[in-house]
């Protein structure tokens, strides 16, 4: 499955691409074939980057699951406005991971706060703070948490439906990044973390943390 906000970018590459095959068909232009392959190249590699697979949701009522596929590259204690004390865990999204961002855990979303900011490496915790990001907090009835979206190097857009009110489950796909980025997730100090530095984990997968 291809996720929507890809469907844009692929077709016209695929216009281009067919096109750039009838003439390539008509004519012994070596520049002409050579352009051609670049197009198809980018057509195969947009598909790729824009896959939606299906994952199987953890049934355990008290699993926090990841946002994100890729790699963990901090798990730091930390003081959230919204969450109090708690433990940020970083994922880093290389161009090779699915990109699309999953709810965690159920719950109501409380706030949405997108900020503007520069496009440093996403691999790098100054990322958390500076880069361009978009920040939601959740309220259930258990804990609150948090999960922003973080601009990288490449990145330039950041994909979010979600609103303040909104009813969400975990699991739920709920936005994506561009090209290579990271999602922080904020969690109460209290839960017990289930995943160490470097671990590859998937996004509506893996489980992230246990509540206690």
């Amino acid at each position: 499955m291809i996720v929507r906000e890809g469907i844009k970018v692929i077709l016209p590459i695929f216009f281009i691409a067919f096109i750039l095959s009838i003439f390539t068909l008509l004519s012994a232009s070596i520049l002409l074939k050579v352009i051609f392959w670049i197009s198809l190249i980018l057509f195969l590699l947009s598909i790729y980057f824009f896959r939606d697979p299906n994952r199987l949701i953890p049934d355990r009522d008290n699993a926090i699951i990841s946002p994100a596929d890729g790699k963990v590259v901090a798990i730091e204690n930390m003081e959230d406005d919204f969450v109090g004390k708690g433990k940020r865990i970083s994922i880093f999204m290389s161009f090779f991971n699915v990109h699309i961002n999953r709810i965690p855990f159920s719950g109501v979303v409380k706030e949405v706060d997108y900020k503007k900011g520069k496009y440093k490496a996403a691999f790098k915790s100054i990322a958390s703070f500076e880069n361009e990001r978009n920040k939601i907090s959740i309220d259930n009835e258990r804990f609150k948490f948090t999960i922003t979206q973080i601009a990288g190097l490449i990145a330039r857009r950041i994909v979010s439906n979600l609103s303040v009110g909104d009813a969400i489950n975990k699991g739920d796909r709920y936005g994506m990044i561009m090209f290579g980025s990271r999602v922080d997730l904020i969690i109460p100090e209290s839960v017990k973390i289930k995943v160490q530095l470097g671990d590859k984990v998937k996004g509506g997968e893996s489980i992230i943390g246990e509540i206690l």
